[in-house]
C-alpha cells in the first residue's frame, strides 16, 4: 500500500512525499522529462509537455509511467493504491478529456501549474481503464495533488469522479478519503503536549515522560491506521526553514508509517514493505529518494534536464543528500 503527505516551509515552498509499499519493486527509476517532450497520450493527439517533470517512474519505452512526480511550476502528484473502490470508465467518453489511469500523474504534472487549474480541468475529465501495453494491467489508484497553497484528492469510482479538498494534506489507501477524514474525529484528544500530573483520590499520578498524549494513535500498518498517524505527525511537526530541515522532516515523518518486511503479509502470503520513499521539493526542483535496501537519501534535480532535447527522457546521476 502507500502513504503520502504534503507541507510547506516557513517561506511557503511545498514538499510532497510518499512511501510506496508493496511486496516487490517494479524496476522503478528516477527520470526527468524535459519541457516540450512529445507525450503519446492514448486519447489526446499531438501533446507536448508544458512543464519539465521529475519523479519516480517505470521507464516504458521512453514513456515515464510516474508513481509520483513534480514539475517546474511547483505542482506535484502521487498515486496510491485504491483497490475495491477505484473504478474507471471502460471506454473514452465523447466530449470529455479522456486520460488513461497510468497517464494521470504525467498529465497533471506536464500540463498544469496549480491545483486550481487541475481542479477546474477535472470537471470535464474522465479516467479510462486502459493499460500501457500488452501484458500490463490497470492499477486501481487514487491521487493526491499539491502546490504551495493546498492539496486535493482525486478518486474515480462507480458513481463518477470525485475531487476533495485535503485539509490534513495526507493520503493513504482504502477506504474513501471522506471516511478517513471523518475517522480522525476519533483521535481529537491526541496531543503532543507534556502530560500533567493527575490526582485520583489520594494518589498523585506523575507521567513516566513525554508521549502519553499520543496514546491511542495507531501504529500498525493498516491503511486507516497509517492515515491517522501520518496526519497526526504532519499536523504536529514544527515548521522548518531550510531545504535540509524540510527533507529531514519528510523522511522522518514517513518513517513513522513505514512498512517493515515481516510485519504484514499480503493476501498472496508475501510480506509487504516500503519499496522506496520519495520527496519532491518545489523550492529547488530536487527529487529526493531512498530505497528499502539502501536507506541513504539521494537526489536528482529538474536542472539535470537543462538543455536536453524534447525527444528523450533524461537519466540523471544521483547525488547523496
Amino acid at each position: 500500500m502507500c502513504t503520502s503527505i504534503r507541507f510547506t516551509d516557513n517561506s511557503g515552498h511545498m514538499y510532497l512525499g510518499r512511501n510506496l509499499d508493496w511486496s516487490f519493486d517494479y524496476g522503478q527509476q528516477v527520470r526527468v522529462m524535459p519541457r516540450g517532450f512529445h507525450i503519446p497520450y492514448s486519447f489526446i493527439d499531438d501533446a507536448t509537455a508544458a512543464h519539465a517533470v521529475i519523479g519516480m517512474c517505470i521507464d516504458y519505452k521512453n514513456y515515464p509511467m510516474f508513481f509520483d512526480c513534480g514539475n517546474d511550476a511547483g505542482l506535484a502528484v502521487a498515486g496510491l493504491n485504491f483497490p475495491g473502490y477505484a473504478e474507471y470508465a471502460e471506454d473514452p467518453v465523447d466530449g470529455k478529456t479522456n486520460i488513461a489511469a497510468y497517464e494521470f500523474p504525467l498529465w497533471v504534472a506536464a500540463t498544469f501549474s496549480t491545483v486550481d487549474e487541475v481542479e477546474a480541468a477535472l470537471r470535464d475529465t474522465v479516467i479510462v481503464a486502459k493499460s500501457a501495453g500488452e501484458g500490463l494491467g490497470v492499477s486501481l489508484l487514487h491521487w493526491i495533488i499539491g502546490d504551495s497553497k493546498r492539496s486535493i484528492v482525486v478518486e474515480m469510482m462507480a458513481d463518477g469522479l470525485h475531487v476533495y479538498d485535503d485539509p490534513v494534506d495526507t493520503l493513504a489507501n482504502q477506504p474513501t478519503f471522506p471516511w478517513h477524514v471523518e475517522n480522525l474525529r476519533t483521535y481529537i484528544t491526541a496531543t503532543s503536549d507534556f502530560p500533567q500530573t493527575a490526582t485520583w483520590r489520594a494518589a498523585e499520578l506523575k507521567p513516566y515522560g513525554a508521549g502519553a498524549g499520543m496514546r491511542g494513535i495507531p501504529g500498525d500498518c493498516y491503511s486507516p491506521s497509517r492515515f491517522v498517524k501520518a496526519a497526526y505527525l504532519n499536523a504536529n511537526y514544527p515548521q522548518k526553514e531550510s531545504e535540509a530541515e524540510n527533507v529531514v522532516r519528510m523522511f522522518r515523518s514517513l518513517e513513522g508509517v513505514v512498512m517493515i518486511e515481516g510485519a504484514s503479509r499480503m493476501g498472496d502470503g508475501k510480506f509487504e514493505k516500503t519499496i522506496y520513499t520519495g520527496c519532491f521539493s518545489a523550492r529547488t526542483g530536487n527529487y529526493y529518494y531512498a530505497m528499502y535496501g539502501d536507506p541513504s537519501i539521494r537526489y536528482v534535480s529538474l536542472m539535470d534536464a537543462e538543455g536536453a532535447g524534447p525527444d528523450k527522457l533524461v537519466t540523471p546521476e544521483p547525488r547523496r543528500s
